[in-house]
């Protein structure tokens, strides 16, 4: 064989050589390409699943702890980690409790001596004292994520900075994905999942990936919140409005039948429940009990108070001989009831029919307004007393005292509760007892009914379109 064919021969075999190496490359990388292309679209379908799975959770209004599970298992399926776990922020910012941490979790927490060694004996020590620990607001691997407000990918959670000088040192051998969970600009908790080194680390994917799924999980967190308040106020709202239909059977259904009287009652509260109310009691013998009162604070606890001192006079008032010995009965049965930053005024009356008369008893209530049609004057019925529940009983009936008016034909008498006087327009003035007073006057000759259409639509007048600050309640007397 001549040498130039040899060398041509040799040249082709080489070549041939070559091309079998780079088509060896090429399908090994091609096999690369198609493996990652398969990774994606795997990581892609898990993806998927999770935020559907997400949104379906989201439509069925799941507890905080089923929704923080759904999170951490989906996420750690879809990075593959080896577990994870949420903590929510405690109501005052100061500590992050754990929500839901997932079987095979890595601890993530500095583990106490005594835990550890007792651990060795019973393995359940330590996931019961993991999934009972509250973490520090700012302090470890959790609240340093929670304070700088970003996501992190920790490589070695034992070597981070923030587990440097811990009162128990964190020993295990694990990385991180962390990210803080945050909706509407307020700070709900953390997210975090682990591997352990032997687990393989966390890529740059991961990553990202990670911090995708974060964003959607606070914004799930955050809008099931929204959506768990929102049902709760309503719940809530149902239960008042139910508590303020029971409160409004307990006043009176009509203005009670007097021979030579008229009387007329209203009460508009400030909110659903009442702290004010009114009331009229049969005692028999052309005697009639009228009440008003007004119970410090508002809402619920002054309305639950209110109903307690109507059920206690109606008790005590038919066999009481006068007004305060009544209100003294009262007072001795609620005083062991009644917060010490709570009290009650009131004022009752026993309207005497057959002699015209009104006994009047005031328990730290404004003085009733008395218009004598004779003098066309209005005068104010100052009887002393302290309020109910101020005192266990010795000093009240001390101080507290009646007193007797007598009512001549087209005399007026006024309750009130200081919802009334103290009401107040956008220039932040007090309708005041001057004004109050003289609507009275003006109204008073026209009867009961008018006096309270006067100067419910004088306050109204006075107020504009102001909120109500109190609530308002008026009863009239007039002497036919």
């Amino acid at each position: 064989m001549h040498i130039p064919t040899v060398i041509s021969f040799a040249i082709c075999a080489l070549a041939v050589i070559i091309l079998s190496i780079s088509l060896g490359k090429q399908r090994r990388k091609a096999k690369s390409i198609r493996r990652r292309f398969n990774d994606l679209e795997c990581e892609e379908e898990r993806m998927f699943t999770f935020l559907h799975d997400l949104g379906l959770a989201i439509e069925n209004e799941p507890s905080s702890t089923v929704l923080s599970r759904i999170i951490v298992d989906g996420i750690v399926k879809v990075v593959g980690a080896r577990g994870g776990a949420i903590y929510f922020l405690s109501p005052e910012n100061d500590f992050l409790n754990p929500s839901y941490i997932s079987e095979d979790c890595p601890t993530l927490i500095g583990i106490p001596a005594d835990v550890s060694k007792k651990a060795e004996r019973d393995p359940r020590a330590l996931e019961s004292h993991v999934r009972l620990s509250r973490v520090v607001a700012g302090e470890g691997i959790l609240g340093h994520c929670l304070s700088v407000g970003e996501p992190l990918l920790v490589a070695n959670v034992k070597s981070h900075p923030s587990c440097d000088g811990a009162i128990h040192p964190y020993q295990d051998d694990v990385s991180a994905l962390i990210s803080p969970l945050r909706h509407a600009n307020k700070d709900l908790g953390v997210l975090v999942v682990a591997r352990r080194h032997a687990d393989g680390n966390f890529t740059a994917n991961d990553f990202a990936v990670f911090r995708s799924a974060a964003e959607q999980s606070s914004f799930a967190i955050g809008n099931a919140r929204i959506h768990r308040e929102a049902h709760e106020k309503r719940a809530m709202e149902s239960e008042l409005q139910n508590a303020r239909e029971v409160q409004r059977i307990l006043l009176p259904q009509q203005d009670p039948v007097i021979s030579g009287f008229r009387i007329s009652g209203t009460n508009v509260p400030a909110r659903i429940i009442s702290g004010d109310y009114y009331d009229y009691i049969n005692l028999g013998e052309q005697k009639f009990g009228i009440v008003i009162a007004d119970v410090s604070g508002k809402g619920v606890p002054a309305g639950l108070l209110m109903a307690m001192c109507r059920s206690a006079l109606r008790s005590v008032a038919p066999a009481a001989d006068s007004p305060s010995t009544a209100m003294a009965a009262v007072n001795r049965q609620l005083f062991p009831d009644i917060r010490e930053d709570m009290f009650i005024s009131m004022a009752y009356t026993v309207l005497d029919a057959a002699a015209a008369t009104l006994t009047l008893s005031r328990a730290g209530h404004d003085p009733a307004l008395h218009f004598r049609r004779e003098t066309g004057k209005v005068e104010l019925l100052r009887s002393p007393g302290l309020a109910l529940g101020i005192d266990s009983g010795a000093v009240f009936e001390r101080v507290t005292r009646d007193m007797e008016i007598e009512m001549k034909s087209g005399d007026c008498v006024l309750f009130y509760t200081d919802g009334v006087k103290e009401a107040v327009n956008s220039h932040e003035e007090e309708f005041g007892m001057e004004r109050m007073s003289e609507a009275f006057r003006l109204a008073a000759p026209l009867g009961a009914e008018a006096i309270l259409v006067r100067m419910q639509a004088d306050l109204k007048k006075f107020t504009g379109e102001g909120p109500q600050m109190d609530d308002i309640t008026l009863v009239a007397i007039e002497k036919r």
